[in-house]
């Protein structure tokens, strides 16, 4: 059974956002995680001091793994923050200050 199909929803018209300068198709009520794993990207946060990389872990926002900065604002949970059509999103580097 499709739920899509049993509900009768149907998703909006897309919008684009950017992620590191490149456009991004997204759907209303997506969040920021949902955009980027549907468009293949699955890390967008490194850890400071070792760099490693970081994407959603929990899902539910308490982990604080998948920090992106929105619109100048570092240090949004990702799986949390749903998307409006223009965000610019960009990678977060270790606090998102320019500090490391």
């Amino acid at each position: 059974m499709n739920p899509l199909k049993s509900a009768r929803a149907r998703p909006g018209e897309t919008c684009t956002v950017s992620f590191d300068g490149r456009p991004l198709p997204a759907l209303p009520g997506q969040t920021v995680a949902a955009a980027l794993w549907a468009a293949g990207v699955t890390a967008w946060r490194s850890t400071r001091g070792t760099g490693e990389p970081r994407g959603v872990f929990c899902g539910i926002g308490v982990c604080f793994d998948c920090l992106v900065t929105v619109n100048g604002r570092p240090n949004q949970r990702a799986c949390l923050v749903p998307v409006r059509p223009g965000d610019v999103i960009r990678t977060q580097e270790g606090t998102g200050h320019g500090d490391d």
